[in-house]
């Protein structure tokens, strides 16, 4: 697809060797190339192409995105060990059981979504208020704003911007949407954001933690990553890898507390005596991008990856 937004990929060597290297396999999956792998957000390709790379005629690469475009993107690739699906990664879940050897989520936002003012996820180009990963389906931010509450617009932008001002910024949006109609585009609102927030840390837009904020909740993001979470501990085999890059702390957050609840040993505190729960997975890294890497692409900066392995369990 012949477009001007460019995404490049982060951490793409280091989260498909994670996915790969594998010592601990049993004998039967030493060959990690045969082996069926996920790419929970296929994106523009970049994590998924480099697997392809190194997979066997025989292995198989399965990925999932709502965007359409980057539906569009995928179906360039006439590989027949890849199949893309048109869902958000909730769903790898349906998958068989014990069936995948690693799954990979790239979460958050790419740079085409970005850069593409159409999208409406940029404070700092003109579109419309829309913010939808899935342009085809749900209400984008603009409608939900035309009718949402005093106390929900600030408990979002508070909850999942992490934004201090939550409470005025909510407040300016009510007010301008009774004096003159709802916010449409991306640059009223971030105007209307500067004109609330007097301060900010240094070198960063007063916006950014409302636009964060309403695209996470528009799209559901932090309740489908703890669905896939819990989908991908069903799918994966014994020793398959779970591997996941972050881009805010809110994500990296929940990516950390899972993997820690299921690395440890649970005793039933009712029946003292019983065997304990025994751990679904082993945290192996957390890996971030190098200097080299944040200085050729620094969107990569906030990025965090978080690598685990599935137990016998």
């Amino acid at each position: 697809m012949d477009t001007p937004w460019k995404h490049t990929t982060v951490l793409l060597n280091e989260a498909v060797d994670a996915l790969f290297t594998n010592p601990d396999a049993a004998p039967a999956d030493q060959d990690a190339s045969v082996q069926t792998y996920v790419d929970g957000t296929f994106g523009r390709g970049g994590h998924a192409r480099l697997i392809l790379s190194r997979l066997a005629s025989q292995g198989r690469l399965i990925a999932f995105d709502k965007d359409p475009d980057a539906l569009a993107e995928a179906l360039l690739i006439g590989d027949p060990r890849f199949s893309i699906r048109h869902q958000g990664f909730t769903h790898l879940a349906e998958l068989p059981a014990a069936s995948v050897a690693g799954v990979l989520l790239d979460l958050g936002i790419s740079s085409p979504q970005i850069d593409n003012p159409i999208r409406g996820f940029s404070f700092r180009l003109d579109g419309p208020l829309d913010m939808r990963m899935d342009s085809t389906r749900g209400i984008s931010v603009a409608k939900w704003l035309e009718t949402a509450e005093l106390d929900k617009i600030a408990e979002v932008i508070r909850d999942y911007g992490e934004e201090r001002f939550a409470g005025a910024i909510a407040k300016a949006i009510v007010a301008r949407r009774q004096e003159r109609g709802p916010i449409s585009s991306t640059t009223e609102l971030a105007k209307l954001v500067a004109d609330t927030v007097k301060t900010r840390e240094p070198g960063q837009n007063p916006a950014t933690r409302t636009f964060q904020a309403f695209r996470i909740f528009i799209n559901a993001e932090l309740e489908e990553l703890q669905q896939a979470l819990a989908g991908s501990l069903n799918i994966l085999k014994a020793g398959g890898r779970l591997v996941v890059i972050s881009f805010h702390s809110l994500e990296d957050r929940i990516v950390k507390q899972f993997i820690a609840q299921n690395s440890r040993d649970e005793y039933d505190r009712r029946a003292p005596f019983a065997a304990p729960r025994v751990m679904k997975l082993r945290a192996l890294h957390r890996i971030k991008p190098g200097a080299a890497e944040v200085a050729a692409n620094p969107r990569s900066r906030s990025a965090i990856m978080r690598v685990a392995q599935r137990t016998a369990a």
